[in-house]
């Protein structure tokens, strides 16, 4: 619909195999087995109660984060997506994105996921440096982590992305160089390169470790964002670089105030209506009460006195500008 903003849907799949101590995220350890099933068909229905929040409107990516989507069975990834097509109007070339863990991926499921319509995989690497990873709770080494990516660039997906993280405990700027070369060297279209920030409520913020300090941190930005230029990468967001025409075209719609369906433990939700009403929807955190059929938390309308403060602080993570046009479509409001 030409007067309604562009439209994404957020899948969220909640179990880790551990939490690592600096997440936030909506994310629980696994106890027993995923229930792979029981979950998807809680996440269809969760669906058919946003449906008609699409209006009809075709979506143009998918994104399914967590915890680890990779933990999901390739049957069940295929029977997800399979029931996302009967209920709403995909794009032929819509992006679906998903997120994973070097150490849970399988060459067998992964084709699987590729055959489900997954087209893009986001790679949980953080670092490269095996201290480093123990530091950060991960439960992959560097090669599982290589070999990840290996699989990614020989299963022809349209794009993957590698997620690093800097600005580690006691981690110097040689280091922290080392693993963006390292990453370079996989040659990922897309590379998400994040400083990494203590949370409350995580086992980093009780126990706060040693960080670099600011001097150290600005070097370690400076000179890293100079290696990712002299490779191809530009940076197109506060912590994205891409290669040209490899943005993801999910977070882009995200920080240009785009509207999306958030189904699964925790999603949030965005939708405008044709009247300028922005709705915004958030669903059951945790795993049991929404898998007892309790999906939707709380959901609120966006007071119009809030609505440029919400657009702007979305659109200046982005570097380009921010058309007139967009903030009087995607806001309801009389352009600026």
């Amino acid at each position: 619909m030409a007067n309604l903003p562009p439209l994404s849907l957020y899948i969220h799949i909640p179990w880790c195999v551990q939490k690592c101590p600096y997440c936030d995220f909506n994310s629980h350890a696994l106890k027993g087995e995923v229930p792979h099933d029981d979950y998807v068909a809680h996440l269809l229905a969760d669906l058919d109660a946003d449906v008609p929040y699409a209006q009809g409107r075709e979506v143009k990516t998918i994104f399914i984060g967590g915890g680890t989507p990779s933990l999901l069975s390739g049957p069940a990834m295929q029977s997800l997506l399979d029931g996302v097509r009967a209920r709403l109007n995909l794009a032929a070339d819509a992006e679906i994105t998903m997120e994973a863990n070097p150490g849970t991926v399988e060459a067998d499921r992964f084709v699987e996921y590729q055959r489900a319509g997954v087209n893009r995989i986001s790679i949980g690497v953080q670092s490269f440096s095996e201290p480093k990873l123990k530091r950060l709770g991960r439960i992959h080494g560097p090669e599982e982590a290589k070999r990840a990516a290996k699989l990614a660039t020989e299963l022809g997906l349209r794009s993957f992305n590698l997620d690093l993280m800097h600005g580690l405990p006691d981690q110097s700027l040689e280091e922290a160089l080392d693993d963006l070369r390292q990453a370079i060297a996989l040659n990922p279209p897309h590379l998400s390169w994040y400083q990494l920030t203590i949370e409350p409520n995580t086992l980093f913020g009780s126990r706060p470790p040693v960080l670099p300090d600011d001097d150290a941190l600005w070097d370690i930005f400076e000179q890293g964002h100079q290696l990712l230029t002299a490779a191809g990468y530009q940076q197109y967001e506060t912590s994205a670089y891409a290669k040209p025409g490899y943005q993801c075209q999910h977070n882009l719609n995200y920080w240009r105030f785009g509207d999306y369906l958030g189904i699964g433990c925790g999603a949030h939700g965005k939708v405008t209506f044709p009247d300028g009403r922005i709705l915004r929807t958030a669903k059951t955190r945790h795993p049991r009460g929404y898998m007892e059929g309790r999906y939707l938390e709380r959901q609120h309308d966006v007071e119009a006195v809030d609505k440029p403060f919400e657009f702007f602080m979305n659109r200046f993570r982005l570097l380009e500008a921010a058309p007139r046009k967009e903030f009087a479509l995607y806001t309801g409001l009389p352009e600026p």
